[in-house]
C-alpha cells in the first residue's frame, strides 16, 4: 500500500515519467518538463521518491535508481493498457 500512496500523490506519476529517458534534468529543467508544478511540491516529490530509493540526486540532475527503473518496467503493462482505454466502454447508455 506504500508504494500506491506515493504514487497516487499528485505530480508523482509526471515526475517519473520525465526521468524515464537518459537524460539527467535540473531541478529547473524538470520543473519546466512538468508544466505547472510549483517548486515546493516538485521538491517535495523528488525527496519523497529519494526516501522511497526510486530517484536519486546526481552531480548534474536527477535520475531513476536500479529500482525507479524496475518500477517503471513494472507500470509498463498499465501504460499499454492505458493506451487502448476508451472511458466511454462499459457504462451503460440510456
Amino acid at each position: 500500500m506504500a508504494i500506491l500512496d506515493l504514487l497516487g500523490r499528485r505530480w508523482t506519476l509526471r515526475v517519473l515519467w520525465e526521468l524515464r529517458g537518459d537524460a539527467v534534468p535540473t531541478f529547473r529543467a524538470l520543473q519546466a518538463r512538468c508544466d505547472g508544478v510549483s517548486s515546493s511540491v516538485l521538491a517535495e516529490r523528488l525527496a519523497e521518491l529519494r526516501d522511497a530509493a526510486i530517484v536519486e540526486r546526481a552531480d548534474d540532475g536527477y535520475r531513476l535508481t536500479a529500482q525507479g527503473r524496475k518500477l517503471l518496467v513494472t507500470l509498463a503493462p498499465l501504460e499499454r493498457w492505458a493506451n487502448t482505454w476508451e472511458p466511454s466502454a462499459g457504462r451503460d447508455r440510456p
